[in-house]
């Protein structure tokens, strides 16, 4: 009985997984996948803008960073020269 219960468990197997190749390779199966593949590229179009976006914003940010920077050391720098002015005892109209 153990034996024949094996060749209907292989036999059934064998025809769902036939069943199964009909069905993945159906016109209609093959529509599925088309509508699939089309959201998923439009899905990655709308990341790939979102991301675009985000990298020009951190580009802004970035380049306003830089121009604090240039004024900060162009403050300084003038500080120091006043700075080293009031340590050597001239004014700045003498220099």
């Amino acid at each position: 009985m153990s034996a024949l219960k094996n060749i209907a468990f292989l036999a059934g197997g064998f025809l769902i997984g036939t069943a199964g190749v009909k069905i993945l390779t159906s016109k209609e199966a093959k529509k599925v996948y088309a509508h699939t593949t089309a959201a998923v590229i439009r899905a990655k179009d709308c990341v790939m803008t979102q991301a675009t976006k985000v990298r020009e914003g951190c580009g802004d940010i970035l380049a306003d960073a830089h121009d604090i920077n240039e004024k900060r050391d162009a403050e300084d720098t003038v500080c120091e020269v006043i700075e080293d002015e009031a340590a050597s005892g001239t004014s700045p109209e003498e220099v």
